[in-house]
């Protein structure tokens, strides 16, 4: 079982950034894909970023690559979302969420893919 908890959610201005923090229990941290979605207000969850177990393979949206960087400490149970440039459509609940993953090399990008989630954290992009 793995519990996840997201931190680092709040109100920015447009051209602002935020760094989103994933904090995951368990001693089995580094054999997880972890992955980050987000949700806006009548739209269905999307997929956002997603980071192998060793954080060697990174996948972004589309449209958001060169804007966002997902990353991971191991040795903190931890993965990060650093969000640049933000922009009124950020908008969303970020969720972060977690697949056992160990030697894959294909990183999941698919809600369906992914066993663990956390509950989210609100992020608010004034303009």
């Amino acid at each position: 079982q793995v519990q996840l908890v997201e931190s680092g959610g709040g109100l920015v201005q447009a051209g602002g950034s935020l760094r989103l923090s994933c904090a995951a229990s368990g001693r089995t941290f580094s054999s997880y894909a972890m992955g980050w979605f987000r949700q806006a207000p009548g739209k269905e969850r999307e997929f956002v970023a997603a980071v192998s177990w060793n954080g060697g393979i990174t996948d972004y949206a589309d449209s958001l690559k060169g804007r966002f960087t997902i990353s991971r400490a191991n040795a903190k149970n931890t993965v990060y979302l650093q969000m640049n440039s933000l922009k009124p459509e950020d908008t969303a609940v970020y969720y972060c969420a977690a697949v056992f993953n160990l030697l894959s090399t294909v990183v999941p990008s698919r809600e369906s893919e992914y066993d663990y989630w956390g509950q989210g954290t609100q992020v608010t992009v004034s303009s």
